[in-house]
C-alpha cells in the first residue's frame, strides 16, 4: 500500500478516535423514579401494610441478589438498580421509608400505581374496591415534598425557595405506568376498541403532562418507558384464558391485550416527539419495555432462558404456574431452582435476569430512543 495512503487512513482513524474520546458522560448525581411495581423498591410495603396483605416481604423474594426480601417485586434487582449501578449511584431509597440519605435521589414508584388518579376508577365504577391513593399525581406531590431535602435551595424573590440547577444533573424516570390502568379497565369488561378510544389517550396524556411538569421544575434528562407485553404475563394469561386459539399469537400471548400495549406505546412515542419539539433543551428518552420481552419469548433459548418461557418461576398450578389464590411468598408456594432461566418471576413481574437484559438495552441500545448513555454524552 502507498505510504501516503497509509498515513491518510491512520490520520482519519486518529481523528475519529479523538472525537470519540472527547465525549464525556454527564456526571449524573441523582435519580428520581416514578412508576409502579416494576421499579418500586419498598413503597408499597409501607403504604399497604395496614390495608392489604403484600407477600413480597416474604422469601423467596430477593433470594438471587439481596439474600432476603428487599421490597422489590423480583428475585433480585429491578431495572433501575442496574441503571444506578452503571451510573455509579447507590440503590434508591423508597420515599415512604423516610430515608435520611436522599442526596442521590428518591424512588417514588409504588406497586399497583396508576397513571390516572384513583378517583377516576372509583367514580366510574371501573373497580369494585377502594384503591390505594398512589397514582402518578400523588407521586409528583411526594416529589414536591422531597425537594427541600434533596436540594440546597436559596430563597427567591417573594420568599419562595429557588432550586436553581438542582435537577440539571439528575436522571428522571416517569414510568413504566399504564399497566395497572389497563388491567382495571380490562377487568371492568371494556373491549379493545373502547380501551384504545377512551382510555389510552387519557393515560398517555397524564404521563405527558407529568413529564412536562418535571421539565418546568428543571429536569433535563428524562426516561419515559412504554408498556411491556402484558398479554404474555402468566397472570393475565390465566385470568383471560380463552378456548379460541385465534385469540393467541404465535408465541402464545393474548393478541388484544398486547394490541392495547402497542397502541399505548405508539401514542406515547408521539407525545414524546411533541414534548421534544416544545422543549428542545430537554433530553427525553423513550425506553422500549415491549420489544425486549417479545424477543426473549420468541426465542428464549437464544437468550439463555427455558423454552417454556410463559410460565412463572415462583408460583403453582395451571398452565402458567400461577394461581390467584396462591401468590409467590405465601406459605407452601414454591419457586423454581434457577430464576435466571425464567422471564417471569411471580407471574406479574420479571426476574432479575430479565430486568438486567432490559436495563442493558435501555442503557446501550437498541431498546431506547436514544440509548440512555448516548443521551448523557457531552461533547
Amino acid at each position: 500500500m502507498d505510504l501516503t495512503l497509509v498515513f491518510l487512513v491512520f490520520f482519519i482513524l486518529s481523528c475519529l478516535l479523538c472525537g470519540v474520546r472527547s465525549g464525556s458522560l454527564l456526571n449524573v448525581t441523582s435519580t428520581f423514579t416514578f412508576g409502579d411495581s416494576h421499579i418500586d423498591t419498598g413503597n408499597v410495603l409501607i403504604m399497604a401494610a395496614s390495608v392489604i396483605p403484600v407477600w413480597i416481604d416474604h422469601p423467596p423474594y430477593g433470594e438471587t441478589f439481596f439474600g432476603h426480601p428487599s421490597g422489590r417485586f423480583s428475585d433480585g434487582r429491578v431495572v433501575i438498580d442496574f441503571i444506578a449501578n452503571e451510573l455509579g449511584l447507590p440503590f434508591l431509597p423508597a420515599f415512604l421509608s423516610n430515608s435520611t440519605n436522599v442526596s442521590h435521589g428518591v424512588n417514588f414508584a409504588v406497586g399497583g400505581a396508576t397513571a390516572i388518579e384513583v378517583a377516576f376508577f372509583e367514580t366510574n365504577n371501573l373497580v369494585p374496591f377502594k384503591l390505594l391513593n398512589n397514582s402518578l399525581d400523588v407521586q409528583l406531590g411526594w416529589f414536591e415534598q422531597a425537594k427541600p431535602s434533596v436540594c440546597n435551595c436559596n430563597e427567591a424573590p417573594g420568599g419562595q425557595p429557588s432550586y436553581g440547577d438542582c435537577f440539571g444533573n439528575a436522571l428522571f424516570f416517569v414510568g413504566e405506568l399504564g399497566v395497572n390502568d389497563y388491567n382495571f379497565i380490562w377487568t371492568a369488561g371494556k373491549t379493545e376498541d373502547e380501551i384504545k378510544k377512551y382510555y389510552v389517550p387519557k393515560v398517555v396524556d397524564t404521563i405527558s403532562k407529568a413529564v412536562e411538569r418535571l421539565i418546568k421544575e428543571g429536569a433535563v434528562y428524562i426516561v419515559v418507558p412504554g408498556n411491556p407485553p402484558t398479554g404474555c404475563s402468566p397472570s393475565v394469561l390465566t385470568f383471560r384464558l380463552s378456548p379460541n386459539k385465534t385469540d393467541y399469537d404465535h408465541i402464545g400471548c393474548l393478541r388484544n391485550v398486547n394490541a392495547v400495549a402497542r397502541y399505548h406505546n405508539l401514542l406515547l412515542r408521539a407525545a414524546i416527539a411533541g414534548l421534544r419539539g416544545r422543549y428542545p433543551h430537554a433530553r427525553i428518552i423513550f425506553a422500549d419495555f415491549y420489544e425486549p420481552i417479545i424477543r426473549i419469548l420468541d426465542n428464549p433459548g437464544h437468550f439463555g432462558f427455558a423454552d417454556d418461557a410463559l410460565k412463572a418461576c415462583c408460583g403453582t398450578g395451571g398452565a402458567y404456574n400461577w394461581d390467584p389464590n396462591a401468590f409467590c411468598g405465601m406459605p407452601g408456594v414454591p419457586a423454581c431452582r434457577n430464576p435466571g432461566a425464567y422471564v417471569s418471576w411471580d407471574g406479574v413481574h420479571y426476574t432479575e435476569a430479565t430486568n438486567r437484559y432490559i436495563a442493558q438495552g435501555w442503557l446501550h441500545g437498541p431498546y431506547a430512543d436514544p440509548p440512555i448513555l448516548s443521551a448523557l454524552q457531552r461533547y
